[in-house]
């Protein structure tokens, strides 16, 4: 698909004191870490939620547990997605009942990829409480699903796709715009 990027909205510095302010707020808003833990939505939000984990420890100098989530057979769309869909290991190394679990991904969109998240969290236990940290909420939700924690509201047209990018995997990082060239293009979810 041809796609070009518009706009950079958030370079390598932005990103970092972003994530500090986070953990900074879900700190205070937890009056603590007690039964706190961390859980990445594959891929990219894995590695926010372990720069968060690591945020948390210089603020509270106790370990945040972090887990990897990966939503593929949680998906409302997976027919839609592949015939045969790539599924990634889920690796959550702690019980999540009566923890207080923050759910951390990179983009939030229309709700459908954190409604998956939870379907998949409450099938291994009953936390206390879900919370969701997301980089950038870009609007258009189709879900009555909201963030707690936003590290920049983006609004943006159904035309433009916002795209986050880590040094862990892209080797760079920044999160841009870009723009679909025509109308039926399709983004590419690579996870």
């Amino acid at each position: 698909m041809d796609m070009q990027e518009k706009t950079v909205v958030m370079g390598e510095s932005e990103i970092k004191r972003t994530l500090v302010r986070i953990a900074h707020e879900i700190v205070e808003k937890n009056k603590g870490v007690t039964n706190l833990a961390l859980i990445g939505i594959r891929t990219r939000g894995v590695f926010l939620a372990k720069r968060l984990s690591q945020e948390i420890f210089k603020i509270e100098r106790k370990e945040i547990p972090v887990g990897t989530l990966d939503i593929t057979l949680y998906r409302d769309d997976l027919s839609l997605v592949a015939r045969q869909p790539l599924v990634l290991r889920t690796e959550i190394p702690f019980d999540v009942s009566q923890k207080k679990i923050v759910l951390v991904d990179d983009v939030l969109y229309t709700g459908r990829t954190i409604r998956a998240a939870m379907d998949a969290i409450v099938d291994l236990g009953r936390p206390q409480v879900i919370q969701l940290a997301v980089l950038i909420d870009r609007g258009h939700r189709e879900l009555p699903i909201r963030a707690d924690y936003i590290g920049k509201n983006l609004p943006t047209s159904k035309k433009e796709i916002v795209k986050v990018k880590l040094k862990e995997i892209d080797r760079e990082e920044k999160v841009v715009i870009v723009i679909k060239e025509k109308e039926g293009d399709k983004f590419d979810f690579k996870y």
